[in-house]
Formats: structure tokens, C-alpha cells, sequence
């Protein structure tokens, strides 16, 4: 196994993780989270099919480690939902609240290590 490849399987897992979590908190509408979407902008009836693309990424990403497409393809709407997160953010002007950045990190590295690798 390359250092590359290993590195794609690691930032793949933390990235699979953290959108499994996002989607769970989303799913079962933590007070906190409702909270932030309010906040922010968004709609209450959006929080389940947001969290349903977050668990499909989250999946995508784990397939995608056994077929590299679907991998490439999981990262690149990942990166898509979460660069929406951040603009949704800039439109609010709620400046402060960084939390779709590590997610976005998350998403488009492994998407650069997913096509490393392929």
C-alpha cells in the first residue's frame, strides 16, 4: 500500500465519519442544529433530505474505496453540497459560523486523493 493510497483510505474514513455524524444530528434534528439552520436561513422540512445527501456521501465515500468511481463521484457532490453550506452561510452574514469548512476540507480531500489514486 502506498503512502498516497493509505492516506486516501484515512482522509476517506474521517470524511465518511463525519458525514455519517452530520447526517444523524440532521436526521434526528438536534436542538442545536435546528437552532443554526434557523439561524441561517434554511427551512425545517430541509433538514431530512439534507441529511439523506450527507448519509448518501457518507456512503458513496466507503463504496468508493473498493470502486474508485463511485468514490470520485461521492467526493464531487460533497464538495458541491458543502461549497451551497458555505455560501449559504455568507448569504445569512453570519460570519462566524465555520462549521460546513471542515467538511468541505474533509470532502475535497479526499476527492484530490481519491483521483491521486485512481
Amino acid at each position: 500500500m502506498t503512502a498516497v493510497f493509505a492516506a486516501c483510505v484515512v482522509v476517506t474514513l474521517l470524511a465518511a465519519g463525519a458525514n455519517g455524524y452530520a447526517a444523524y444530528v440532521d436526521l434526528t434534528r438536534a436542538e442545536w442544529v435546528v437552532a443554526n439552520m434557523t439561524r441561517l436561513g434554511v427551512p425545517q422540512p430541509w433538514l431530512a433530505p439534507l441529511g439523506l445527501v450527507k448519509l448518501a456521501g457518507a456512503a458513496g465515500l466507503l463504496v468508493g474505496l473498493a470502486v474508485p468511481a463511485v468514490g470520485v463521484a461521492a467526493a464531487a457532490g460533497l464538495v458541491a453540497y458543502f461549497l451551497g453550506a458555505v455560501a449559504t452561510v455568507v448569504r445569512s452574514r453570519w460570519y462566524t459560523h465555520v462549521a460546513p469548512l471542515p467538511f468541505l476540507l474533509l470532502a475535497a480531500a479526499s476527492l484530490a486523493l481519491r483521483l491521486a489514486t485512481w
